[in-house]
């Protein structure tokens, strides 16, 4: 099962990073639901500026993790690589 590490840009021009196994499915969650990040909630809507795929939830995480490490620099001129 594939899983996707993910930068969301939210209404107020933040970015927020998350991973899941279902992209589509989670980004509806951060858009619509209760189940949406605590910090999503308040800044939809949100719309994907960049993912990537791996193989496994460990890898998932440890690019997630990574990624929220980077400042906000950095992480818009990820998004602009790709």
């Amino acid at each position: 099962m594939l899983h996707f590490i993910y930068i969301l840009e939210c209404a107020d021009k933040t970015l927020y990073t998350g991973s899941t196994n279902n992209l589509e499915k989670r980004l509806k969650e951060h858009n619509e639901s209760k189940k949406g990040a605590k910090y999503t909630k308040g800044r939809r809507p949100v719309i994907v500026k960049y993912f990537e795929e791996v193989e496994t939830f460990s890898l998932a995480r440890a690019r997630e993790a990574e990624l929220k490490r980077l400042t906000k620099k950095e992480k818009l001129k990820l998004i602009k690589g790709k």
